[in-house]
């Protein structure tokens, strides 16, 4: 399954267009309407809710985003929609279904799977299943990415009718200290395009100039890349990447 053309025609709002001093905390429904507004596409998270439900919400833990604590799958779908998100103007963190029916097609939507097995494992498939029985039906440009090779391939099973891709980084050990040096080296080489039939990787930005993605950009694979943050990195970045994930600016 390709990449729409249109994910390649306008920059995607990392988390949407959110911005806490504009009332716009991440993956908020306020951050989602203003990236419509602006015309870009967004890149949005997933996690699970105790009840099986796909969230939008970007960590693992509520306390960075909310005034609760603790893991997010530790809270029902019910409950998590009824807190409020910090900087916001009160309203709970969304559902995937409910954001695709916001999203109604209008823009690209760049869905990020977060890791449920703790180590980049194949221990996955009840968010997967969530996000693929939300995605039944729906009409517009999208598709779904994970850092976890075993999340994409459950997806390349579940919805192959939507393009996947790989997430990827250089894995450097200060910025994932969690994963052995095992695991890192073998993400690093991202091995896994040809058996995800991935559509596209999604690179970090600062580790463009790495070989690897020299080698897939030749190949005729899309490279999209995360997170610009200003016109400059973004000028840098397009010199690789065929378009960029940003914040805190307006490409």
């Amino acid at each position: 399954m390709i990449l729409d053309p249109s994910f390649l025609e306008t920059p995607l709002a990392h988390r949407a267009l959110h911005d806490v001093d504009d009332g716009r905390p991440e993956n908020s429904r306020a951050a989602i309407r203003a990236a419509i507004a602006a015309g870009y596409g967004m890149e949005i998270d997933l996690q699970l809710a105790a009840c099986g439900t796909a969230m939008v919400f970007h960590d693992y833990d509520l306390r960075r985003l909310t005034e609760a604590s603790g893991p997010i799958r530790q809270r029902s779908a019910a409950e998590l929609e009824a807190l409020p998100l910090k900087g916001g103007d009160g309203e709970g963190i969304p559902t995937f279904a409910e954001v695709l029916e916001l999203v109604g097609g209008r823009v690209p939507l760049l869905v990020e799977i977060k890791d449920q097995d703790g180590r980049m494992g194949p221990k996955v498939g009840l968010l997967e299943h969530a996000a693929a029985t939300a995605l039944e039906g729906y009409d517009g440009p999208v598709a779904v990415m994970s850092f976890n090779p075993s999340s994409v391939a459950a997806m390349q099973q579940l919805s192959p009718g939507i393009a996947r891709g790989l997430t990827t980084s250089a894995f450097r050990p200060d910025d994932w200290p969690t994963l052995p040096e095992s695991v890192r080296a073998r993400l690093r080489a991202i091995p896994d395009v040809d058996a995800t039939e991935a559509a596209f990787v999604s690179h970090e930005a600062a580790d463009l100039g790495s070989p690897r993605i020299a080698e897939l950009k030749a190949q005729g694979l899309p490279i999209l890349c995360w997170t610009i943050r200003s016109p400059m990195d973004e000028a840098r970045a397009r010199a690789v990447a065929d378009t960029v994930t940003f914040e805190g600016y307006r490409p």
